[in-house]
């Protein structure tokens, strides 16, 4: 399907796919419904309608805050339709990062993505006679111009908004058609975030290619459940629920359960948004249930390396997708290059000029290139561990061999300018619960963090992840902590990385301790 822009998108694909379903939701928290192309694209119109009445005029910035739901697409969809700029905020954003995003993007208003909303839009748009306007808007909007300002996560500073045009999302669009990620005959189970980049890109290809996008109910304890109900033949994730899925199947089921607790149809998972372990995806892969890595960040529309089930190779994130070039600079950063590289920061052109230089976006990742082209990530610039003895570390390695342990939430090394390396770590409350109450310790958290039999516990958790990394890089003391990092406490990101200056500050005193053990 050949779209012009995105404003036009849902057109498009209504007149192609027509009364096949778009979205599937849940209703009243226990039936399953479908809306048709057709359908939502006269939602979309309704809405615009309903935006022009009340103001907004073609290049306003509309932000939408509010949990993944089918109004969010709705909403969004309708933003573009009227011309107008969508600036997604997450629902688990602070008060403070909330009023950064409204008053740096200079947002005309903000939408709460639920069927009143939708309902008071459509409403107000029958007040008037909008054809002739909405053709107007839609005809004057250009492919260059700006159709999300995405802000990111914020681990060092406050957010930037990643500027992404129309035309940085059909190219999107293009690779998933080309690489036949997304096709019509597809249903998507969508759980991520639409604030990030990654539900957009999965949002935008389903419309492009025809899938069914079907959004979880709300309740992330009922992923697992809506997996067997919707039963997704692709399926996009953050890493940590295909390690927690690992943790409790690997040597504990066939691969006939595990292809069951996925729904049963999976032909594909697409993992992205964090690195994720070899032997997690190789798990996946024995079982037939394949997992495949990608690598992408905000300013590149979520895309930059793809995997496929005909090109892949474990531990490494892909190739170049199509029509992407990249190479590795001299200090090992990789640069990227295409028709998905955003248009720069908003109102940021400092920050702009460091990040796109000569057409090159400058990732802040570190990496190799194979002969074949396969592109590894072996850590980010800001990320480097640096010793006093002068040693240079990527803690990614370390903290993802002990995040794939049933016992193991989270693990941050720190040890930047320190004689060597020491690790937080938190425990996997879901898993080691059953465990104490078994031993009949104590099954308050904070006791337990303390408890010597756990500490001998992740004591040999840490002794085998040591064994297959250098020495220099190797954990001397560790810390095991009351509570796990949060989105709420600012030490999680909502895709849930880890901001490692907020979590070093909100636990200076311990890591003192630590360097001050004898």
């Amino acid at each position: 399907m050949i779209s012009r822009t995105i404003a036009d998108l849902p057109f498009d694909a209504a007149r192609r796919h027509g009364d096949r379903p778009a979205l599937r939701y849940l209703h009243d928290g226990a039936t399953w419904r479908d809306q048709s192309f057709a359908e939502l694209a006269a939602t979309v119109d309704a809405i615009a309608r309903g935006l022009v009445d009340s103001g907004v005029a073609p290049g306003d910035r509309v932000c939408i805050l509010g949990q993944t739901c089918p109004e969010w697409t709705q909403l969004a969809l309708g933003v573009t339709a009227a011309g107008g700029v969508v600036v997604p905020i997450y629902p688990t954003s602070s008060d403070s990062e909330r009023e950064w995003i409204v008053s740096n993007s200079g947002a005309k208003t903000t939408l709460h993505p639920d069927a009143s909303t939708v309902e008071a839009l459509v409403a107000a748009g029958r007040a008037g006679d909008f054809d002739e306007e909405l053709r107007r808007r839609r005809a004057a909007v250009d492919p260059a111009d700006p159709c999300l300002i995405i802000y990111t996560s914020g681990t060092t500073g406050p957010p930037k908004g990643c500027v992404l045009t129309h035309g940085n999302w059909l190219a999107v669009c293009r690779f998933t058609e080309e690489l036949s990620y997304l096709t019509a005959q597809d249903v998507v189970y969508l759980f991520l975030p639409l604030a990030h980049v990654f539900a957009q890109l999965v949002q935008f290809g389903c419309l492009y290619a025809g899938s069914t996008l079907a959004y979880f109910g709300g309740d992330v304890r009922r992923v697992i459940p809506e997996l067997a109900e919707v039963r997704p033949t692709f399926l996009p994730s953050v890493p940590r629920i295909f390690e927690k899925l690992y943790t409790a199947l690997a040597g504990r089921a066939d691969a006939a359960t595990v292809r069951a607790v996925l729904g049963g149809r999976l032909r594909l998972a697409l993992s992205g948004a964090a690195p994720i372990a070899p032997d997690v995806l190789e798990f996946f892969r024995d079982a037939g249930a394949p997992v495949v890595e990608g690598f992408g960040m905000t300013e590149s529309t979520g895309c930059g390396t793809v995997s496929t089930i005909a090109r892949h190779r474990i531990g490494t994130v892909g190739v170049a997708a199509p029509g992407t070039s990249i190479r590795i600079a001299e200090d090992g950063e990789i640069l990227m290059a295409g028709p998905h590289v955003f248009a720069g920061y908003w109102q940021d052109p400092q920050a702009t000029r460091e990040t796109l230089v000569d057409g090159w976006l400058h990732t802040g990742d570190l990496g190799t290139i194979d002969a074949d082209g396969f592109v590894t990530i072996t850590g980010r610039k800001k990320d480097i561990i640096i010793t006093s003895t002068g040693k240079n570390i990527a803690p990614a390695e370390l903290e993802n061999q002990l995040r794939q342990s049933r016992w193991i939430s989270q693990a941050l090394l720190h040890g930047d300018r320190r004689p060597y390396p020491v690790a937080l770590i938190t425990l996997d409350l879901e898993e080691i619960l059953p465990w104490a109450r078994e031993l009949g310790l104590p099954e308050d958290p904070a006791a337990l963090a303390g408890h010597p039999r756990v500490r001998e516990l992740v004591q040999s958790v840490v002794d085998e992840a040591n064994a297959r990394v250098s020495r220099p890089a190797r954990i001397k003391r560790f810390a095991v902590l009351a509570q796990d990092f949060t989105v709420e406490s600012g030490e999680l990101t909502p895709t849930l990385k880890i901001k490692r200056a907020f979590a070093y500050a909100n636990h200076a005193a311990v890591l003192e301790e630590l360097y001050a053990a004898r």
